[in-house]
């Protein structure tokens, strides 16, 4: 590593990305099961996106709710895959300063849009089960749209300053970041500044943002399992209420992932490094592979239809 990488230095204009640090050695190994997730991800995904564009029947608001988590899954894993397995394959550790901060966006942007999906489609799926007769007057095609619009407005005024702090900082100690993708605290701990403000507004959006959607979330299916309850008959009862545990669980798997890296970062200094940096991966690579499976396999319409064309080929 040359003396520019280490020592005085203003503002470089690439940082290097050391991927997990102590397990360079199984780098390859590392990368096959993450190279296997994101291939699933990206396989599922499209099959939603192409299946809901092609069945007329599905063009509904839980499925283009569906569709906004497919493509918010494919941005959020296509931002970070491709760079940490050249990493991992090539030794491909530079990335531009530009586009390391253009990586801190797009992350944690589409993380707060992802986390305003679930708590639509936590309302759709409340509105359908606890007030059917209102569901077709409220949930319409125009909702659908300024829903996502809002989403799409709160996740980049939100998280617009991030990137505009980040590059107003001076970088004189070291470009070195210990990390395979650029995750927002772990380039502002780089800066030779006070980064206090950085640290507090990115706590207040993980608590006043995640924090009230899982809230809604919360009190979304607590009205849902009430209803359940009450169904007449024990079948329809196990039936939906699987469907809101799958549900439950894939939520379950992008909040604690995301809300326990956000707080290792700033408050964790005796946790491993390569255990943070894989475990952050988990929230990235997980719930977009396991999405398409819990909320596109288990709807009975997109499994039919899936299974129509797997039909058609084979004849």
């Amino acid at each position: 590593m040359s003396d520019s990488n280490t020592t005085d230095f203003t503002n470089p204009s690439t940082f290097i990305l050391l991927g997990v640090p102590g397990l360079e050695a199984a780098h390859l190994w590392i990368s096959i099961p993450f190279c296997a997730m994101y291939a699933l991800a990206v396989l599922g995904n499209f099959a939603i996106l192409f299946i809901v564009k092609m069945d007329p029947s599905l063009h509904e608001p839980m499925y283009y709710f569906l569709c906004m988590l497919a493509v918010t899954d494919l941005v959020l894993s296509t931002s970070t895959l491709p760079k940490m397995l050249s990493i991992f394959w090539f030794n491909s550790r530079e990335i531009h300063f530009s586009a390391c901060l253009s990586q801190t966006f797009f992350i944690d942007c589409f993380t707060v849009i992802e986390s305003g999906i679930f708590v639509a489609m936590a309302y759709d799926r409340y509105v359908a089960i606890c007030d059917p007769l209102r569901h077709s007057t409220t949930l319409t095609n125009l909702f659908v749209v300024k829903t996502g619009l809002a989403m799409v407005l709160r996740g980049s005024v939100l998280v617009m300053p991030y990137p505009i702090l980040a590059s107003l900082r001076p970088y004189c100690r070291t470009n070195i970041i210990s990390h395979v993708f650029c995750e927002h605290m772990a380039v502002v701990k780089l800066a030779c500044a006070d980064v206090t403000i950085s640290n507090y507004y990115g706590l207040s959006v993980l608590f006043s943002v995640h924090g009230l959607d899982v809230i809604l979330i919360a009190m979304s299916y607590t009205q849902i399992l009430r209803a359940i309850f009450r169904l007449p008959t024990k079948d329809a009862r196990l039936k939906t209420f699987g469907t809101c545990v799958s549900h439950l669980c894939a939520i379950l798997t992008f909040y604690i992932p995301m809300i326990f890296t956000a707080l290792m970062h700033r408050f964790g200094r005796n946790v491993a490094l390569s255990f943070h940096i894989l475990f952050a991966n988990i929230y990235l690579l997980v719930p977009p592979m396991l999405n398409p499976i819990i909320y596109g396999v288990r709807s009975k319409q997109i499994r039919d239809r899936l299974l129509r064309l797997f039909n058609r080929k084979r004849t």
